[in-house]
């Protein structure tokens, strides 16, 4: 079987960057995070072989990275080398895969603590948040 991207979310935060690869009831999750770059492979229940590779927009410390799995996606998240610096897109090339989007839920303004994020799901979308790439 060919492989083929799992289709991918991400949304920025002052010291994270999050990406979640949408693939349901995930095996052989594999996740390298380097210092710009990020490859993850995984199959489905059907057996079909997911491979993402994505050449980051900014380099990450990959020794305070991690990903989280559950029945319905794969989250990572990087620690950014700078923090604080927003990223106009996650990837190093100014090209936008066709499996890559922002995720509307999750992208808003800084103001929230993101070490929320773990224990409480994402609060709606007030007023004031930035707009996100791309949008429109």
């Amino acid at each position: 079987l060919a492989r083929q991207p799992a289709k991918t979310l991400w949304y920025d935060r002052p010291r994270y960057v999050y990406l979640e690869f949408c693939v349901e009831d995930s095996t052989d999750v594999k996740v390298i995070i380097e210092d710009q770059r990020l490859v993850f492979s995984c199959k489905n229940a059907d057996g079909v072989e997911f491979y993402n590779e994505i050449n980051l927009y900014a380099r990450v410390n990959s020794k305070d990275s991690r990903e989280k799995r559950s029945d319905r996606s794969i989250t990572c998240f990087m620690r950014k080398w700078k923090e604080k610096v927003a990223w106009p897109r996650i990837t190093k090339e100014n090209i936008k895969p066709a499996w890559l989007s922002v995720d509307f839920d999750n992208w808003r303004d800084w103001e929230g603590d993101e070490e929320l994020f773990f224990s409480h799901p994402a609060p709606g979308k007030g007023d004031g948040q930035r707009s996100p790439p791309g949008h429109g």
